[in-house]
């Protein structure tokens, strides 16, 4: 996968990781935390833009602190949809130009 896909799909991984948290769903947000950084993992290794690196790298900082500390609640909810909106928009800045 290119930059932009794994971007994507860290992305859609989020999305679904806000619903759950309404939802009350721990071990599905868990889940798919584990996923998504095996997502980040591979996207750490692949050439990116320069552009879209300060967005990853902001990224990275934030998820550690979401994952570290799981809500079941509105704004933990709509802090992960901020970062998957960001991701969505930025994913096409991703490939390295």
């Amino acid at each position: 996968m290119n930059a932009q896909d794994l971007t994507l799909n860290i992305a859609l991984n989020l999305g679904r990781i806000s619903r759950w948290a309404m939802e009350g769903k721990k071990a599905r947000i868990e889940q798919f935390i584990l996923d998504t950084n095996l997502y980040i993992t591979e996207l750490d290794k692949i050439p990116k833009s320069e552009r879209f690196n300060k967005t990853f790298n902001a990224f990275k900082g934030k998820f550690d602190k979401l994952k570290s500390n799981i809500q079941l609640n509105e704004i933990w909810a709509e802090d992960v949809l901020t970062w998957a909106n960001i991701l969505t928009h930025r994913s096409k800045l991703a490939n390295q130009e």
